[in-house]
């Protein structure tokens, strides 16, 4: 007999989870405006809304933080984890933020002018938003075949070289760098492969242009280069990795994605200017050059999650759990951007919800019904989250609208995901009697969807 899969951990602690009755989630919607953000955790059964941060760390992690250095200057902390990023990444200089968006901040800050133009497979929301808020314009460069969502491709995420290269004659002199994410989340968590990297690379440095990879799921991104790109099955996660970063001049990262810590961030690159540039940014934003935000047991727990997030057979556990979510969506013919991604299934809401017109948003319209049906919390990434034209001030309709069930890392247990397809289904069953959708009544003018107040229709 084969021996069947099995996660690659045990379980040593556990937190109770309460479910609520469908009255209850009503009142609470209501209360929230028809925001999920602004639902308190304790009125979710299930929390997919994302999975940065949400992770549960090992018990190498929790050892590392009783070793935290906390001192403002020259922490040890901060040398375990700057020499891990140096090992695995390549880069010699290492600046600390506190997440994400703060490295972007930090990094954007030096880098972008109004006026200026940034290529990217499709910039997630802050990515977007640093770049408006300072006046400059986002481009997105995915290839056509991402808005399929029902055909099959290996890597969807990849960048179209005859967009780019277009932007990039168009702008010459203008494109202060080009973002390249992995997995490219805005299209459903899909993967860009190594020739894409390798090859989107060449172009934009052929233009003079440099690259700047948002790494928040590199280490995804790595796995997957290894299953589905020819010549890269016999090489670990860490050699792949490493060579994605070659081809690239810097990055930034959410390390509370694959770094599987709850809070931290990070630029790194070997450009030296670019260095001393951020440095002029990060201790007036974020602090001193070696904690950046972080706490210093933060940092080392950071060194340890990034050290085990570029192992296999971690990866393997996380991403069969969201294939096997996947499959049962198959079985119930809930349509999703295929294949799945690594860290979340999209579920096509414009495919589901077809009598609810674009302007009464049915990713969010689907995302509250499923709270509504099971206290499961999913995030809309769609018609919302696009924001408004800067210019125009006309809402974007043109791209996808997803509803994202995030799978936390090492959190979540496959009868979870059961549960998950289940509270799916009834509303996939019911979806003829869905007609009416949500309207805004308050939103901010930038990254809305967080704060975003609805009504409904």
């Amino acid at each position: 007999m084969e021996i069947p899969f099995a996660e690659a951990w045990k379980i040593k602690m556990v937190e109770p989870l309460r479910k609520s009755t469908r009255a209850e989630r009503e009142q609470w919607l209501k209360e929230a405006h028809y925001n999920v953000f602004m639902l308190k955790a304790e009125q979710v059964y299930i929390d997919c809304l994302t999975d940065s941060g949400t992770g549960a760390m090992s018990d190498r992690q929790w050892a590392e933080l009783m070793l935290g250095d906390e001192s403002y200057a020259g922490a040890t902390s901060f040398y375990k984890f700057e020499s891990v990023v140096q090992r695995i990444f390549g880069f010699k200089y290492v600046i600390p933020t506190h997440q994400g968006r703060a490295a972007e901040n930090v990094l954007f800050s030096y880098l972008v002018k109004e006026g200026n133009v940034i290529p990217g497979n499709a910039h997630f929301d802050t990515t977007k938003g640093h770049i408006e808020s300072r006046k400059a314009k986002a481009i997105d460069v995915t290839i056509d075949e991402a808005k399929d969502t029902q055909k099959e491709l290996p890597f969807k995420g990849n960048v179209s070289l005859e967009k780019l290269e277009k932007v990039l004659v168009e702008n010459k002199g203008n494109v202060p760098f080009m973002v390249l994410t992995v997995t490219n989340n805005t299209v459903g968590g899909q993967p860009v492969s190594m020739q894409n990297i390798r090859e989107t690379c060449a172009l934009c440095h052929q233009y003079g242009v440099p690259v700047v990879m948002d790494s928040a799921r590199f280490a995804e991104n790595s796995y997957f280069i290894k299953l589905r790109e020819e010549g890269y099955a016999d090489k670990s996660i860490k050699e792949i990795a490493r060579e994605m970063y070659s081809y690239v001049d810097a990055m930034t990262m959410s390390a509370k994605k694959d770094g599987l810590v709850n809070m931290g961030g990070f630029i790194a690159t070997n450009r030296e200017e670019w260095y001393e540039g951020c440095k002029r940014f990060c201790i007036p934003f974020e602090g001193f050059l070696t904690y950046g935000g972080m706490n210093g047991r933060d940092m080392a727990a950071l060194a340890v999650g990034l050290m085990e997030n570029t192992e296999f057979d971690m990866l393997d556990t996380r991403i069969r759990q969201v294939q096997y979510l996947a499959s049962k969506l198959d079985e119930y013919g809930i349509p999703y951007q295929r294949p799945a991604g690594g860290h979340a299934i999209f579920v096509d809401a414009d495919k589901v919800l077809t009598h609810i017109p674009k302007e009464e948003f049915p990713a969010q319209t689907l995302t509250c019904e499923l709270y509504l049906e099971a206290g499961i919390r999913a995030c809309e990434i769609g018609y919302i989250l696009a924001d408004r034209d800067p210019v125009t001030r006309e809402n974007r309709f043109g791209g996808l609208d997803f509803v994202r069930l995030c799978i936390p890392r090492r959190v979540y247990t496959n009868n979870h995901m059961d549960v998950i397809a289940a509270a799916l289904k009834n509303v996939y069953d019911r979806r003829e009697t869905i007609t009416r959708g949500l309207r805004i009544i308050k939103e901010a003018p930038l990254m809305r969807h967080f704060t975003v107040e609805l009504e409904r229709l």
